[in-house]
């Protein structure tokens, strides 16, 4: 597993956790139990935190960034992930705040300060501007994000079933790897 410390701060991870040999997390980053990050992932807490909630999946090639407290941004931006989301392919998350149950689709991009709400589906390809807040129950789509329709309670089921699954999926990579 590729965790390297920066400066004083650990990566923390709970139990049960699967990080692939070709990803890096970096830095002030908690990953909750069951998280799984996959292979190329880049999570880096080097100049805020990153936070990622139970049973979280963050798929192959996605990067997860934060923004440091400066001239420009006199807070910054700490990254918080919720519990039971998944993040498709080569999805950037940059210094933001996304609830629970929520799927990013494949290659979209969420920009500093920008809230998703549990139960959103970002459609493949999305950009989430900076500081927009995308309303629980709904799917988003485009470039910038625009609110297409409410979620059904099937796309909702669906929400709940991909954390599942990737759990079980992280399981079987874990013992195929003797991690367990």
């Amino acid at each position: 597993m590729a965790i390297r410390k920066f400066k004083d701060k650990h990566p923390q991870t709970g139990n049960n956790v699967y990080i692939d040999d070709s990803a890096v997390v970096i830095g002030d980053v908690t990953l909750g139990d069951d998280v799984s990050i996959w292979p190329t992932v880049v999570v880096r807490g080097d100049v805020e935190s990153i936070s990622i909630g139970a049973q979280t999946n963050v798929q192959d090639g996605s990067v997860l960034h934060v923004s440091h407290a400066g001239d420009f941004s006199p807070q910054g931006y700490p990254l918080a992930i919720g519990r039971c989301v998944t993040i498709g392919h080569r999805a950037v998350v940059h210094a933001c705040s996304v609830g629970d149950y929520c799927l990013v689709g494949i290659g979209a991009i969420i920009m500093d300060g920008a809230v998703l709400e549990d139960y959103v589906m970002l459609g493949a390809g999305a950009l989430v501007p900076p500081g927009k807040k995308l309303e629980s129950g709904y799917l988003y789509v485009g470039a910038p994000a625009k609110q297409v329709r409410p979620l059904s309670d099937e796309e909702k089921r669906f929400l709940e079933y991909s954390a599942r699954h990737y759990v079980q999926l992280k399981d079987e990579h874990r013992a195929e790897l003797g991690l367990d």
